[in-house]
């Protein structure tokens, strides 16, 4: 059973690259799992190690991704976790109060569902494993801002925007347009951004899911507001943007670090 859901997870996440409205592209997702594996605790590495082997986070932070293009539709349930969808602009309070009605599954409950069932000793390696991949992921997800985006146009994705003369939407612009302008590998990314010291680290580290959710909501609440429709982004757009990218990148990466932490340290 363990050799054959590792083939089935490798095939899908090799074979099956789809990209559609995934949170910051392959390289963002790697960023964030790869800062995450460089500030676990010892006791954590070792746990982490019995889970996925030698394999670096980053080679699995994208499978919940790529298993959108499963034609089994076995996963098919799964999409909803990726997001929520709130209305712009709202209060801290107000926003928390919104994301605790949200009645189906989405990021805000998969998270700490996800969290729960790694921590569950009871439950197979296999089946800890499928959640610390999730959980990986969904960490990077949250601190994509437009994955805590709006309803009405799919989180941007609706949005036509032109990156540098090219017809894109909002949603891929922030996905994937701004890191890969960059030009940094996934490993170079990690080691210009993971350089705080041990206090900015606990700074960052600090707050509850719903604070870092509202932190999400009011960065997409001001790319909306400095993206309309139809913009020609360009490199202002990057100079614009390019610190709370990175920022985000980095939160995702050191708040996972200590979820993980927390469960397997």
């Amino acid at each position: 059973m363990k050799h054959l859901l590792r083939f089935v997870l490798m095939t899908v996440a090799l074979l099956m690259i789809v990209q559609f409205s995934y949170a910051w592209g392959t390289t963002g997702h790697r960023i964030v799992a790869e800062i995450a594996q460089r500030n676990l605790t010892r006791k954590a590495q070792k746990n982490l190690r019995k889970l996925i082997g030698k394999e670096p986070l980053a080679f699995w932070a994208n499978w919940p991704d790529f298993i959108k293009s499963d034609t089994t539709d076995k996963w098919k349930s799964t999409g909803p976790w990726h997001y929520v969808d709130v209305p712009g602009h709202l209060s801290e309070t107000d926003f928390i109060e919104v994301l605790k009605t949200i009645s189906h599954k989405s990021l805000y409950s998969q998270i700490p569902a996800m969290e729960k069932q790694l921590a569950d000793k009871s439950l197979s390696i296999e089946q800890r494993k499928v959640a610390l991949i999730f959980l990986v992921h969904f960490m990077g997800d949250l601190e994509q801002p437009l994955h805590v985006g709006r309803q009405g146009d799919a989180g941007g994705n609706k949005i036509t925007e032109y990156w540098f003369g090219k017809k894109t939407n909002l949603h891929s612009v922030w996905d994937s347009e701004l890191i890969d302008f960059q030009k940094w590998s996934y490993t170079e990314y990690a080691n210009v951004l993971n350089i705080d010291s041990k206090n900015q680290i606990k700074q960052i580290q600090s707050g509850s899911l719903e604070d870092w959710f509202y932190q999400s909501h009011q960065l997409a609440d001001e790319v909306y507001d400095r993206t309309p429709e139809n913009s020609r982004l360009s490199y202002r757009y990057d100079y614009i943007f390019v610190n709370k990218l990175n920022q985000q990148l980095l939160y995702g990466g050191l708040r996972l670090a200590k979820v993980l932490n927390e469960i397997l340290g």
